[in-house]
């Protein structure tokens, strides 16, 4: 088999490849890491490549192929880590000066899960500082670029995941979701993303912040490869309280389940986003699909209110209350932007904050009942195309003023109710930009989400569209 061909190959057929015999780790290892040192300079979607330490790893899943060992589910297969995702013995920065040197003793659970099923870590990939935009670039690792547009933003906060993944630069990449920030690169970037429900992936041990909004997921080409990730690394640990217990059935499987008889609401704009006029067509013709796979699709507008401001007020808090003791010392080294954001978060009284949490209760019974009515909710995935690096976001969408998560409305409120959410491309803009369908699920259906996705997979396949990075 091509060398150059392996990079491209799903992480199901590597590890088939390998539990068979016709390719070794060590070829899968190295090829990817001649793509990784010869793309990643240009995209920088890569802050730390592991490249002795995957070599050893490779050597080591080659001998225990030849030898006959029981072999675990994604045994050699190369995975990247977010690099605010704890890897013991290996740089974990966060993205901030801050943490230029930090490396920590433990793994995150989602990092011991995946080596133990024989998964090569070959880096870590570019955030923002702490993950607390939606665009990928950070005064210590740099700008990180879309492998479809390298002058346009991949999105964030796991936008080094999301253009690797598009760029072939590995099939699995773990990312992390406190407003977005898996669905919003994996749109950008034309990948699958997937955030579970709150609590299917252990969170523990990690940077603080965002206790109750972060979600831990993968990004993948496929559908079922991130079904197959997620059956490694879901499932509980007394590390994280808010950890949920074993769904008792594989996610892989759900991925033949279809969605026939299944009812879908199809919301434009939630009742109050505004959205770029070629992502709002791409996606309502996306939507009219789920139709012939015999789901029931009805179009909607929710009553429920935009939650921005719940979401503002308790992230400018929790960030505050994590970072706020480095501002007077260390506030220089810091990105502007989340400079600002402690700014803010700094002024949100104790009677503020619990109030938001008050409103984000009620908004969960808003959500909770409307989907009762029904088994899925689509949505465009980002209210617009990507745009140029260096921006912190946008503040109009489709030519009118928007608010700070105006071109963001559909993802941050699905980290308040903790449902999981994926998105799925859909095409792309007449400028060749990608475009994602968010579909969301009810309180722990993620199987049924996968069951969506991987429908409209089978129906509209993207995985062999590459970006012109080669």
């Amino acid at each position: 088999m091509a060398a150059a061909d392996l990079p491209w190959r799903s992480a199901q057929e590597l590890a088939a490849l390998i539990r068979g015999k016709q390719v070794s780790p060590v070829e899968v290892v190295e090829a990817l890491l001649a793509r990784i040192e010869r793309l990643n300079p240009a995209l920088n979607c890569y802050a730390t490549v592991t490249a002795e330490e995957a070599r050893d790893a490779a050597v080591a899943a080659e001998v225990e192929v030849v030898s006959g060992e029981t072999l675990g589910p994604l045994h050699g297969v190369p995975v990247s880590i977010k690099d605010l995702v704890f890897t013991r013995r290996v740089l974990t920065t966060g993205g901030s000066r801050l943490f230029a040197d930090h490396v920590p003793e433990e793994d995150s659970v989602c990092v011991e899960r995946l080596k133990g099923a024989g998964a090569i870590i070959v880096g870590k990939t570019t955030t923002p500082e702490f993950g607390h935009k939606a665009v990928t670039d950070s005064p210590l690792l740099g700008i990180t670029r879309n492998p479809w547009n390298p002058a346009l933003t991949p999105g964030g906060s796991s936008g080094g995941a999301g253009a690797a993944v598009a760029a072939g630069l590995g099939p699995l990449a773990v990312g992390t979701d406190g407003g977005g920030s898996i669905r919003i690169p994996a749109a950008f970037c034309g990948v699958y993303g997937l955030k579970p429900s709150f609590g299917r992936v252990p969170q523990a041990p990690g940077f603080p912040g965002w206790e109750t909004l972060s979600h831990t997921g993968p990004l993948t080409r496929t559908v079922r490869d991130a079904a197959l990730m997620l059956d490694v690394i879901a499932g509980p640990d007394d590390r994280d309280r808010h950890s949920l217990p074993a769904a008792g059935r594989a996610y892989l499987g759900a991925c033949e389940d279809g969605i026939a008889g299944l009812s879908v609401a199809w919301s434009p704009d939630l009742g109050y986003a505004r959205v770029d006029p070629e992502v709002a067509e791409l996606c309502a013709v996306a939507a009219e699909r789920f139709e012939s796979f015999g789901g029931h699709v009805e179009v909607v507008s929710p009553s429920w209110e935009d939650p921005e401001e719940i979401f503002r007020v308790m992230v400018g808090a929790e960030t505050w209350g994590a970072w706020g003791d480095r501002l007077e010392a260390d506030g220089e080294q810091m990105d502007r932007s989340l400079r600002a954001l402690m700014k803010f978060g700094a002024g949100i009284t104790a009677e503020r904050y619990l109030r938001a949490m008050r409103r984000r209760h009620d908004f969960w019974t808003e959500v909770q009942r409307f989907l009762a009515r029904f088994d899925l909710l689509i949505t465009p995935t980002v209210a617009v195309p990507p745009f140029e690096v260096g921006r912190p976001g946008l503040n109009e969408v489709a030519g009118q003023p928007s608010s700070p998560l105006g071109w963001t409305p559909f993802c941050f409120p699905f980290n308040l109710t903790g449902q999981p959410a994926a998105t799925v491309p859909v095409g792309f803009t007449s400028a060749g930009l990608p475009v994602g369908l968010q579909i969301v699920g009810r309180r722990h259906a993620d199987h049924t989400v996968l069951a969506a996705s991987a429908a409209f997979e089978a129906a509209q396949p993207w995985a062999d569209r590459r970006p012109p990075v080669d």
